[in-house]
């Protein structure tokens, strides 16, 4: 169990680990909830244990696995980490698809939609990739053999691929990735090609963090969607990736916005890496804005037509990306370390079932790496 997870719940005042401990009655899982509300799915990522191990955190316990794949909670997974660069291509050309086939097996067996992650990002790449200097032409295959052999090898089993992951800065301007600093823009134009071709039947999407207010980082987002329309190169979807703040979070009104700014473009939009950290150890405060956070956006969702789902970033506190990178920040998911609820839940399950009013919210706070 991560230490910071331990740490919160020791933390807690008496009145308020009680609150969070109590159990809970049964109701419908979030998935069947998110159908009744018109959404596609309401899913959650995960790891292979081997992932898990490696970052430092035990393997999930069997309640760990019972609410994942047989609760009802979710209908829908994407590999936190197993189809990444660095582990599908570690060595130029040698493709290692164990650990994302872990996951995607799973989802296969509980029927899930699979939305597989990510195929060209800066981060997490092999070291090969950005240990030399590559021609345009040398760098032009290398994203075409990546992208053919691993979109191929997942081919009719993903609902959708994020093609391109985090090409842009807080301004909207292209960041300064190996693959930019070679090809520009026609990387993107690239990646999207050539996946459509290795698996015509997945929805294509760019991903990014940011986007979920109107902004200059979601005006270049959607600068990307109409370049590739423009040049006939399919794009199916904009993946808002959703990693908020529960002390200063967007509103209602400003998730409605950029979900439908990009909607109007013709193409789909999913909330695809939802989580929502707040200080700790947590107080009632914050866990009351982090519910009101996640109401907001899973509200948005629910109310723009052309949002199609939620995924949240793993369910399980313990398992976060959050206080690796936050020391001072984590709880952000919707289950604490001893699996009891957040209240977040509940405004998961008041925006799924209507009840999402003009929640307040203090404006965004950027995720700034």
């Amino acid at each position: 169990m991560h230490l910071s997870s331990l740490l919160l719940l020791s933390a807690l005042p008496g009145s308020l680990a009680g609150a969070i401990g109590r159990p809970q009655p049964q109701q419908k899982g979030l998935h069947k909830l998110a159908l009744q509300a018109g959404l596609k799915y309401f899913g959650s990522a995960t790891d292979s244990p081997g992932q898990r191990e490696r970052a430092g955190k035990e393997d999930a316990y069997p309640q760990y696995d019972y609410i994942m794949w047989k609760s009802g909670e979710f209908g829908q997974t994407t590999p936190t980490n197993g189809q990444k660069w660095l582990f599908t291509e570690p060595s130029r050309g040698v493709f290692n698809f164990t650990e994302g086939e872990i996951v995607a097996t799973k989802a296969r067996k509980a029927g899930y939609y699979l939305r597989c992650h990510a195929l060209v990002w800066h981060s997490q790449l092999a070291p090969w990739v950005e240990s030399r200097n590559w021609t345009k032409a040398e760098l032009r295959k290398v994203i075409v053999d990546h992208v053919t052999r691993v979109a191929g090898h997942w081919r009719g089993r993903c609902y959708a691929w994020d093609v391109v992951n985090e090409a842009l800065n807080e301004d909207g301007t292209y960041r300064q990735s190996i693959f930019y600093q070679v090809l520009g823009e026609e990387y993107i134009k690239l990646a999207f090609k050539t996946a459509a071709k290795a698996d015509p039947h997945a929805k294509l999407y760019y991903n990014d963090y940011n986007l979920e207010w109107p902004s200059a980082k979601t005006e270049g987002a959607k600068r990307i969607v109409k370049m590739l329309r423009k040049e006939g190169i399919r794009i199916d979807g904009v993946g808002l990736q959703a990693h908020l703040v529960a002390e200063n979070h967007p509103t209602l009104d400003q998730h409605i916005d950029a979900i439908k700014g990009f909607a109007d473009l013709g193409v789909e939009v999913a909330l695809t890496e939802l989580d929502v950290r707040l200080t700790v150890p947590a107080t009632a405060e914050n866990l009351a804005q982090q519910k009101e956070a996640y109401k907001n956006v899973v509200g948005a969702c629910v109310q723009v037509k052309g949002c199609i789902g939620v995924t949240i970033w793993d369910f399980y506190d313990p398992f976060s990306w959050v206080p690796d990178y936050f020391p001072s920040e984590g709880a952000p998911l919707l289950w604490f370390a001893n699996f009891t609820k957040h209240p977040a839940y509940d405004g998961v399950v008041e925006a799924l079932t209507n009840k999402t009013t003009k929640a307040k919210g203090k404006g965004p706070r950027a995720l700034l790496w």
